[in-house]
This record gives structure tokens, C-alpha cells and sequence, in this order.
């Protein structure tokens, strides 16, 4: 009878193992009169993806108009659509249109749940909007970054993506609903899933009255979902900033990364947020890429929007109801300070993230060596396999 007793033990605790965390706990919540807490504005030009904007600092974007919260309680974040811009007089003068880039002073790492839910996402030719992930341990891409919502131009849908130094693929044929479209991380343009579900991006997406999307960041793989505002799960219909989340009936992610083929831990060290809109640059405004969804005048990105009517920026703004953001039951939870800074700070650069969040202790449950344990071994071997995703 001992012996049964004990080898029960040692299934429950074989199956403990094995169990990736579905429940998550809140950190820190993005919305109303405090939305813009916990986040740094850029207050530079875009010197990273070279598009045609300047990204001002909190004082002018909020004499300018360009961050606030609406009536209805919703961020907004603006591309400037009230200035005529002058064409360049001289040989290489910039000329360039007030935008903003938001980053959080919060830094996320594995074990993470990031969601946002949007009502507007900004559209329109030479449009670059984005919200992504990047780690600042590291010269980029060596700490990762991971492209939440990311479209151009007059694109329709969505596209997620990772970047990594060589060595992170997206395995075969995943469990996703989206379309892969590159399986390495370390190409220019990383390794891309297209959304296929309707309205993930553009007009459609603002008609539909928007929607939600969320990453989950764990040991397992990254996945991420995208759901239309007639399609968001009950769980997260009913939500606050208090609850916890558990995303066992999300159902397929639209993207799937599994740790089966990139090293989950390896090449994502904690990530902080960035929120931005950049015009035309080094995707946007590539002439066969602009072309591609914008046919104007001269066919120029620059010329025909950025020096066009200010009125060509009236979609370019993200109206958002939240962002959240969550760390699972079982993870290590990050220093106090960590998510309890409500200051915002101006800077001209992406340096000064919080450190990583603390390791858990090592620690072993110690097992009786016995004959029962060699019962349990497949069973051993199998958990192992299956949090290294590679079944």
C-alpha cells in the first residue's frame, strides 16, 4: 500500500512538471488618466528605421496635442495632421513631421502576457504604426524583439514577427492560424507570420471597432493572438485591471514560435514596449513596396504625403483603451519598483530599462531513489520533451 501511495506521489509530482502555467497575474495596467505613466518619450528624430518624423518629448507632444486621454477615457497617440511642411530648399536638409515613440520604463521577460486593446490603429499611405518588443541589454537584435502589430501603407492586415541573431527558426508547419512567410529570425525582416483573419489592420479594422491583441512570452515558445471586437474571448470581455488572466480557451494563436527550434530564455532576456508611427523609412517608403498599396501622384512616399496636405494624417493616430500587462503564477516576479513607477520620463534614447527581474532560487524536491521512480521515467522524459516544445 506504501508503495502505491508513493508512486502516486510521484506521478502527481511528474505531472506538476509538466504543466505550463495558463493563469496569469496582473503587473501593470496602461489606461484612462494614467495611461501615459510608466513610459518614455523619444524626443528625437527617427534615427532607427530613418523615417521622415522627428519623435517629440512629453512637454511638446502635450502642448501639441499629439498625447492625450479623450472623452471617452481612450489614449491617443497622433502623427501631426495640422502642419503644411516646406519642401527642403538646400542639398540634404531633413525635413521631417512631428510623431511620437513611446517606451516603457517596465521591462518584461519570460513568463510575460502583454495585451492591448485598440480601437484605432494608424493607416494611410507612408504610414508605418508599430508595437513591438525590444530588449536593451544588448546592441539589437541580440536581445530580441518581437513585432506585436506592425503594418504599412495601405497593407489590410497584420504582421508579427521575431528578431534574433542566427540560430532562432520558426518550427515547421505550427499550430497557428496565421501564414508564415519567413521561418528566420535573423533575416533583415525576421521571421514573419501574416495575420489571415479579417480586419487586423487598416480601415477595416478601425470600422469593425477594433480589437485586441495579446503575446505570451513563456519557456514553451512565444504565441500570438489577434481577435476583432465581435470575436474577443468572454475572459477578456469581463476582464479589469485586477483579474487574473488564464488563456487555455484562446484557442489557435495567430503566430506560434515554439522553443522547440529558439531558445526561448537565450534570445529573449526581458523586454520593454515601444509604441510608435514613423512615415515612409526603410520599409514603408521603399518605392516597389509603397507602390505595392499606394498609387499617388509621383508615386514619392515624401513628396506626395509627407509634403502633401497635413489632412493625409487624419487615420494616423492610435486610440487605445489598455495595455496590460501580466507575469504567470509561476514565475519569478519582478522588483517592486519594477511596476510600481508611475513617472514618465523625456529622453533622446532607449537606454535606462529596468534590470532583470531577479531568478528564481534554485531548488530540488528531493526523491527517494526507488524502484518506483524507474515506473515513471517515460513520463519524466515526455514532460521534458514537451516544455522544450518538442512535442
Amino acid at each position: 500500500m506504501q508503495g502505491l501511495q508513493r508512486l502516486s506521489l510521484l506521478y502527481a509530482f511528474t505531472h506538476l512538471l509538466c504543466q505550463v502555467s495558463a493563469i496569469y497575474l496582473p503587473l501593470r495596467e496602461h489606461a484612462g488618466a494614467t495611461f501615459f505613466d510608466g513610459w518614455a518619450y523619444y524626443g528625437n528624430v527617427d534615427n532607427t528605421t530613418w523615417g521622415n518624423v522627428t519623435y517629440l518629448d512629453q512637454p511638446t507632444a502635450t502642448t501639441k496635442g499629439l498625447t492625450f486621454v479623450n472623452e471617452a477615457g481612450n489614449a491617443v497617440v497622433k502623427v501631426d495632421n495640422s502642419t503644411t511642411l516646406d519642401a527642403p530648399t538646400t542639398q540634404g536638409q531633413v525635413v521631417n513631421r512631428d510623431s511620437i515613440r513611446l517606451t516603457s520604463i517596465d521591462s518584461y521577460g519570460i513568463g510575460s502576457l502583454i495585451i492591448i486593446d485598440a480601437l484605432h490603429i494608424p493607416y494611410g499611405c507612408s504610414v508605418w504604426p508599430s508595437f513591438w518588443t525590444y530588449g536593451m541589454e544588448e546592441e539589437w537584435p541580440n536581445a530580441g524583439e518581437i513585432d506585436i502589430i506592425e503594418a504599412i501603407n495601405n497593407m489590410n492586415r497584420n504582421q508579427i514577427a521575431l528578431h534574433t541573431p542566427g540560430g532562432c527558426f520558426q518550427a515547421p508547419n505550427p499550430d497557428q492560424t496565421g501564414t508564415t512567410l519567413e521561418q528566420d529570425c535573423s533575416t533583415d525582416r525576421g521571421c514573419i507570420v501574416a495575420e489571415t483573419k479579417p480586419n487586423s489592420f487598416g480601415p477595416g479594422f478601425a470600422q469593425a471597432g477594433g480589437g485586441v491583441y495579446a503575446v505570451q512570452m513563456a519557456t514553451t515558445g512565444i504565441n500570438a493572438w489577434f481577435w476583432g471586437r465581435a470575436d474577443i474571448p468572454d475572459n477578456l470581455k469581463t476582464t479589469t485591471s485586477t483579474s487574473n488572466i488564464d488563456v487555455t480557451n484562446w484557442g489557435l494563436p495567430t503566430a506560434a514560435y515554439p522553443a522547440s527550434t529558439c531558445n526561448m530564455t537565450q534570445y529573449f532576456p526581458p523586454q520593454n514596449l515601444v509604441l510608435l508611427t514613423t512615415l515612409c523609412g526603410v520599409w514603408a517608403g521603399v518605392p516597389s513596396i509603397y507602390r505595392s498599396t499606394c498609387q499617388t501622384p509621383t508615386n514619392s512616399c515624401f513628396n506626395d504625403n509627407v509634403l502633401g496636405p497635413p489632412s493625409n494624417f487624419d487615420q494616423a493616430y492610435w486610440e487605445i483603451q489598455y495595455v496590460r500587462t501580466y507575469i504567470s503564477d509561476d514565475a519569478p516576479k519582478p522588483p517592486a519598483s519594477s511596476t510600481s513607477s508611475s513617472s514618465t520620463q523625456s529622453s533622446s534614447t532607449d537606454s535606462g530599462g529596468p534590470s532583470e527581474p531577479p531568478r528564481a532560487p534554485s531548488s530540488a524536491v528531493p526523491l527517494r531513489f526507488s524502484s518506483e521512480i524507474f515506473t515513471i521515467l517515460p513520463f519524466i522524459f515526455y514532460c521534458g520533451a514537451h516544455v522544450l516544445g518538442l512535442i
